[in-house]
């Protein structure tokens, strides 16, 4: 085949994949940004190139009030996420026998199987006034009266790193499972201690894995809506819940539109910055 017919064909096995593209992400991504540009006069969109949007973003207190709280939540979640799951990781990796290893893994992705409505709800019930954690605190003698836990922060935050916490376990895992043991019997003969073993050695060796699972918790975490809305309770709005209150309530697409695009700015730099040190920590 000439070198004319291989490229050719490689363009056929690419093309479906760069017309989905286009067609579901690009040309959106075009319209919204071309919509955050456009102003609402009362109920007519006036299409053109207006930065109003955007200065009504540093403007009004609300709107920039739902970033920061965006941002606290989802670093929140995502330091908590890293925590919690680094441990759960090497206890599977290393301290459960590999034939219940699959076992484990199944288990610890159930909470992927439930519903992402359902999961919140259930966890609106158990931290309710009424519900388990207040319940058995009162019952061992803990607190005299319930807590307000539910339609708070700490009930987001709750809800996000349960679903979050195994997202980054099994992306850890999957990089301590492949670290081979001479690492750390070659650093125990060098007289290292277990401690200095993990920081100079392990944890050095899975930093791509825990990188990479930052990095979906904050992007899935920062662009949710289901879980600030029922677990937070309106109290602290997020950019999702500003975003349909400007689209239901309003119809203020022109702001909505820009909102969206300030979102996808800060994804957009968090890859940006975890690319460029992925790439540094190879060097």
């Amino acid at each position: 085949m000439s070198a004319t017919g291989r490229r050719g064909q490689g363009w056929g096995f690419v093309a479906p994949a760069l017309m989905w593209t286009l067609a579901f992400f690009i040309v959106p991504f075009i319209v919204m940004g071309a919509m955050s540009l456009a102003t609402l006069d009362g109920r007519t969109l006036i299409w053109g190139l207006s930065l109003q949007n955007y200065a009504e973003l540093a403007e009004k207190r609300f709107l920039w009030r739902a970033i920061v709280v965006s941002l606290e939540i989802t670093i929140t979640v995502t330091v908590v996420s890293v925590l919690l799951a680094y441990p759960l990781a090497w206890i599977i990796a290393f301290n459960v026998p590999k034939r219940w290893q699959r076992l484990v893994l199944l288990l610890a992705i159930l909470p992927f199987w439930t519903s992402y409505v359902v999961r919140s709800y259930a966890w609106l019930l158990v931290l309710a006034r009424d519900g388990v954690v207040n319940q058995t605190m009162m019952n061992i003698g803990l607190i005299a009266e319930p807590l307000t836990l539910a339609n708070t922060r700490f009930a987001t935050v709750t809800g996000f790193v349960h679903f979050f916490v195994m997202l980054l376990t099994l992306t850890i895992y999957a990089n301590l499972v492949q670290l081979s043991p001479n690492y750390r019997r070659a650093a125990q003969d060098l007289g290292a201690s277990a401690i200095q073993t993990f920081r100079h050695v392990i944890l050095p060796l899975t930093l791509p894995g825990i990188v990479t699972g930052a990095f979906l918790t904050f992007v899935l975490c920062i662009g949710d809506y289901v879980t600030p809305q029922i677990l937070g309770g309106n109290t602290e709005l997020t950019v999702p819940q500003v975003i349909m209150v400007q689209l239901g309530r309003r119809a203020d697409f022109p702001l909505a539109a820009a909102l969206a695009i300030v979102l996808m700015g800060i994804v957009t730099l968090v890859y940006i910055a975890a690319v460029r040190w992925l790439r540094l920590d190879r060097l």
